[in-house]
């Protein structure tokens, strides 16, 4: 059982120890720093704070505890209940809040919950605040505010339809073409929120919408991380149905993979490809994705004419390289889809809705549109950390071996080689090293992984 803190947010498992796992206690000790930072940072006592969940079993506990620790802080609270991450983000700004925390441990399996902390744009802290509030944590000086002086819930009330009618008012957002189309789409929403927001999307669309595992108990039907080996069951739906596409999200919907109609995935590093090819052939301007991401994001930019840069892995560092750079369109390769045109935050369902889009006016199938980009194949693997790896020093040998290739060290170490690449990280979620590779054939990008992998058993003996 795992408790992971970071500048991400305070991640854990359910149960067991305090301090060692997301526990009651825990929930209570981060919330009390989180609400002391922004106190700090505002410059007053009297907050207003959003707080909003996934559907995963243990929210509601979460949610309680963590609501009546901001009111015992003296801060008043939105809650918006059941919510995507992207909506609870757009919740802030569209309150005027000061912050607000999302309760969702995104792709993890059932017995993680997490704690994401926003600041007053609705977007993630960053590196600096986020080791403030963990510095906080461990200040047990803290004295809580009189009876008179605690917070009030200033309102409980779903989010979901205000996030679904900003996205369908976009201008690139053409509804009626949508509509003329009658797609036909299958949805796999792994029992979280998901189910509830991108159906009722779909349908102001006007798509025909198959359900699968759309029932929000937090009971996941399978693997919640949007992967091939995961989503089985809706391929043998998708051909099933003869639908023409099928969408697939993950617990808390800011995430998105496509399927192809012969129940294939679209790739979900493709979704962020797509959805610029769409955005930069109406508006000119920069892209960024993160180091782990796809080349084809840069081939399809630069085939339009504009620039593309590489930030490191996180959301709150693509969205501060979006900003330097006035991107127009940015993300992360895992299906996370940033359109600053309506808030600073991946969101699957301005993914979605500006997809479809693209795809009406496209008349084509999805497999003709995922043969329109330059084929490259990515390999995923992870190696599980121990207290014998010493995880800077693999990275160090690694940029010294390849010190004659291209090498960017913004984050972990990513080389740069003619025809693929490798990016080696340590991650902010979990104790593993991400090894990540990609080229032009999934043999070569598997073989690469395995390479990296082997040297990097060499390096730790």
């Amino acid at each position: 059982m795992t408790l992971i803190k970071s500048i991400s947010g305070i991640r854990g498992t359910i149960g067991g120890a305090t301090g060692e796992n997301l526990t009651p206690i825990d929930v209570v000790k981060f919330t009390t720093a989180y609400a002391r930072f922004m106190k700090e940072k505002h410059g007053r006592e009297r907050l207003t704070l959003v707080v909003g969940r996934d559907a995963r079993i243990s929210g509601q506990m979460v949610n309680n505890l963590i609501e009546g620790t901001l009111l015992g802080c003296g801060a008043d609270v939105i809650n918006v209940g059941l919510c995507t991450t992207p909506g609870t983000e757009m919740a802030v700004i569209a309150n005027g809040a000061d912050g607000g925390i999302i309760i969702t441990a995104s792709h993890n399996p059932k017995q993680w919950n997490a704690l994401k902390l926003l600041n007053e744009k609705g977007e993630f802290l960053n590196d600096q605040e986020g080791k403030r509030v963990l510095a906080l944590a461990e200040d047990e000086s803290y004295r809580f505010p009189t009876v008179d002086e605690i917070g009030k819930v200033l309102s409980r009330e779903d989010f979901n339809p205000e996030h679904i009618r900003r996205v369908l008012a976009l201008p690139l957002v053409d509804v009626e073409l949508v509509k003329s189309k009658r797609f036909k789409v299958v949805v796999d929403a792994v029992n979280s929120v998901g189910g509830v927001v991108i159906p009722a999307l779909l349908r102001e669309l006007g798509c025909q919408v198959v359900e699968l595992n759309c029932d929000p108990t937090g009971y996941f039907a399978h693997n919640p991380e949007p992967l091939a080996e995961n989503l089985t069951e809706i391929s043998e739906v998708m051909r099933r149905e003869k639908a023409d596409l099928g969408v697939v999200v993950d617990p808390d919907v800011d995430r998105l993979a496509f399927m192809m109609e012969d129940g294939v995935m679209f790739g979900e590093e493709y979704t962020l490809v797509a959805v610029a090819d769409y955005i930069l052939q109406h508006t000119k301007g920069a892209t960024v994705s993160n180091l782990s991401s796809s080349r084809a994001l840069r081939d399809v930019t630069e085939a339009h004419g504009c620039s593309y840069s590489a930030a490191a892995v996180g959301e709150v560092n693509v969205v501060q390289k979006m900003k330097d750079t006035g991107a127009v369109i940015g993300g992360e390769g895992n299906g996370g889809v940033i359109y600053p045109e309506l808030h600073y935050g991946r969101d699957a369902l301005v993914g979605v809705a500006l997809f479809l889009t693209y795809f009406a006016q496209k008349n084509c199938t999805m497999t003709e549109l995922r043969k329109s980009y330059p084929a490259y194949f990515a390999s995923k693997n992870k190696i599980e950390l121990t207290p014998e790896i010493d995880v800077d020093k693999v990275l160090r040998e690694m940029k010294e071996r390849y010190a004659n290739e291209q090498v960017n060290d913004i984050d972990g170490v990513k080389i740069d080689f003619a025809e693929n690449w490798v990016h080696l990280r340590k991650s902010n979620t979990e104790p593993i090293i991400r090894v990540y590779t990609e080229a032009k054939s999934p043999a070569e990008a598997d073989a690469l992984a395995q390479r990296f992998i082997a040297e990097i058993k060499e390096i730790c003996g």
